[in-house]
C-alpha cells in the first residue's frame, strides 16, 4: 500500500509543477488586473524554446542543459508575454480576446519553426531532462521516506517554493501591495502616485516567465520532446487553478495539486490497482471534466480583483 501511495504522490507532484509555476504567473497578471487567457500560449513558447535549446547545447553544457534551458524558457516566455501587455495596456484591447490570440500566435509559430529547423512535425527526444532522484538525507525515514522523498520530481519541490515565495511577495512586501492596488481600484492607485501601467507591465512579464517555466518544465520532465500535443490543455487548468485558488498563491498551489492529481490518473491510473478496471478513456478525460466542474462549480463564488479585466485609462 504505500508503494502505491508512493507512486501517486510522485506522479501528481511530477503533473503539478508545471501548472504551479503557471497558475502563479497568473496570479501576478490578474492580481495587476490583466486577463491572462495566453497562459496556454506561454507555455507553449516555454516548452518550445527549452527543448531547442537543450537539443541544441546539449554537447555544449551536458547534465546541466535542462537548468540553463529554463533560463531560455523564462526569457522567451517574458519576451512573448509583452505582445499581450502592448495589447491590453496600450492599446486597451479586450484581454480575453487577446488571450486567444496569443494562444494561437504561440502554436502555429512553434510548430512552424519547429517545421522549419526539423523539416518534420516534431523534435528528437532530449538526452538530458529532470529526473525523479532520491533525496539521501530524508529517503529512509519509515513511510514518509518512501511516500515523500524516493522518486522526486525536483521541480515540482521548487515549485511548491515559488508558491510560498509568491505569496510573500504579494502580500508582505510593498511591490505587492502596489500590484494589488492597481488590480483592485487603479484610479486610487494613480492618484497616490504609483505608476498604474508600469505596475501592470511588471504582472504580465512576471506571467509570462512565469508561465515559460511551466511549459519548460513540462516538456524537459515528462514528453521529453516537443510537438503539437506537447502542451494540450495544461494552461487552461493553471488558469482553473488559479480562479479555483481564489487568486492567491498558496490557493493556487492547492488547487494545481489537485489538478496534479487528476492528470496522474489520467497517466498511470490503468496500472493503480482502485482504476485499472476504468477504461484508459475516461481516465484520461477526468483532468479535463474536473476543470469544467471546478470552474462551474467555484467560478461564482470566487471573487477576482474589482479591476481585473478592466482597461484604465488615466484620469477617468
Amino acid at each position: 500500500m504505500t508503494a502505491i501511495f508512493a507512486t501517486i504522490v510522485s506522479s501528481t507532484l511530477l503533473m503539478a509543477g508545471p501548472l504551479i509555476f503557471t497558475a502563479l504567473g497568473g496570479v501576478f497578471s490578474e492580481r495587476g488586473g490583466i486577463v491572462n487567457i495566453g497562459l496556454e500560449g506561454m507555455m507553449v513558447m516555454g516548452a518550445f524554446s527549452a527543448i531547442v535549446f537543450n537539443l541544441t547545447f546539449q554537447n555544449v553544457f551536458g547534465a546541466l542543459t535542462p537548468w540553463i534551458a529554463l533560463v531560455a524558457a523564462m526569457l522567451v516566455g517574458g519576451v512573448f508575454s509583452l505582445i499581450h501587455a502592448v495589447a491590453t495596456i496600450n492599446f486597451r484591447a479586450n484581454h480575453v480576446i487577446s488571450g486567444v490570440a496569443i494562444n494561437f500566435l504561440a502554436t502555429g509559430l512553434s510548430l512552424f519553426l519547429v517545421k522549419v529547423i526539423y523539416g518534420k512535425g516534431q523534435t528528437s527526444q532530449i538526452s538530458y531532462y529532470f529526473g525523479k532522484p532520491d533525496i539521501s538525507l530524508f529517503k529512509d525515514i519509515p513511510i514518509i521516506g518512501e511516500i515523500f522523498f524516493r522518486n522526486v520530481p525536483v521541480m515540482s519541490y521548487v515549485a511548491i517554493l515559488f508558491a510560498i515565495l509568491a505569496y510573500v511577495i504579494i502580500y508582505k512586501t510593498r511591490f505587492g501591495l502596489r500590484l494589488r492596488s492597481v488590480g483592485e481600484h487603479p484610479l486610487a492607485a494613480d492618484t497616490m502616485g504609483i505608476k498604474v501601467r508600469f505596475m501592470r507591465y511588471q504582472g504580465v512579464i512576471i506571467s509570462g516567465i512565469l508561465g515559460g517555466l511551466g511549459g519548460a518544465v513540462y516538456a524537459q520532465s515528462f514528453t521529453l520532446d516537443f510537438s503539437h500535443a506537447t502542451i494540450s490543455g495544461q494552461g487552461y487548468m493553471a488558469l482553473a487553478a488559479m480562479i479555483f485558488g481564489k487568486w492567491n498563491p498558496l490557493g493556487a498551489m492547492g488547487a494545481a495539486i489537485f489538478f496534479g492529481f487528476a492528470q496522474c490518473l489520467a497517466v498511470t491510473g490503468g496500472t493503480l490497482p482502485f482504476f485499472k478496471e476504468i477504461p484508459d478513456v475516461y481516465l484520461q478525460i477526468v483532468p479535463y471534466v474536473l476543470t469544467i466542474l471546478a470552474l462551474v462549480g467555484f467560478i461564482g463564488k470566487s471573487e477576482a480583483p474589482k479591476a481585473d479585466g478592466v482597461n484604465y485609462i488615466k484620469g477617468k
